[in-house]
């Protein structure tokens, strides 16, 4: 079972809470996660090593919380700017397969990111190396965008654009899985194209039609 990787909230001072995870990122995109060191992010967050030491038991525990709290971040930034708070659904047009392609694409675009690419190759490198990391990687960052495909999928099957026998958990990763691979192992460019293939691909098979 995953270890709760920071403190209660009131035992934190929100200042240095920030400024450690501004230095986590900040060095994780510098140095790369291998030269990533406590000592390091708490010279650059002006804080004591200890201090860190009290909130978090290590490097990727305080990148897990850095990169969960930037994501946090981007979604009150979006809503500010969009004037009210943004749902975090996958759209729904009635067209499944153009909802899906929307999604995948600004998933690509996110993985190409530099503000996120690092600390998250470095997460999903960390997370298959600790336990505690993985299981808090998967229960926290990739599992809850992964139910929102379910929920669309499922709206699909009710639609009738999907099979009824379809299992949707399933079924994402037809598409969620090769992006991850290709992203992770560099095995070939990350386009919207290749997107949209694997959305179509996943929607009609690859059988003469």
């Amino acid at each position: 079972m995953a270890t709760k990787s920071a403190p209660d909230s009131t035992r934190r001072s929100e200042r240095s809470r920030h400024a450690i995870y501004d230095a986590a990122l900040e060095l994780v995109s510098e140095v790369g996660y291998s030269k990533l060191t406590i000592e390091a992010i708490a010279s650059r967050a002006g804080v004591g090593k200890q201090t860190i030491y009290r909130w978090w038991p290590s490097k990727g525990a305080v990148l897990l919380d850095a990169f969960l709290d930037l994501g946090k971040q981007a979604s009150i930034e979006a809503s500010t700017e969009a004037g009210h708070e943004l749902e975090h659904e996958i759209p729904d047009s009635g067209d499944v397969e153009a909802d899906l392609k929307y999604v995948v694409r600004a998933t690509i675009d996110e993985l190409k990111n530099p503000k996120y690419d690092a600390p998250y190759r470095a997460l999903a490198a960390e997370g298959m190396l600790n336990d505690d990391i993985g299981a808090e990687y998967v229960e926290k960052l990739l599992e809850p965008g992964l139910q929102l495909y379910v929920k669309r999928l499922r709206i699909a099957q009710e639609a009738g654009q999907v099979a009824p026998e379809v299992e949707p958990r399933i079924a994402l990763e037809l598409w969620t899985g090769p992006i991850a691979q290709r992203w992770l192992q560099r095995t070939g460019p990350l386009t919207h194209e290749y997107g949209d293939k694997l959305v179509e691909y996943a929607l009609y098979g690859i059988a003469p039609r």
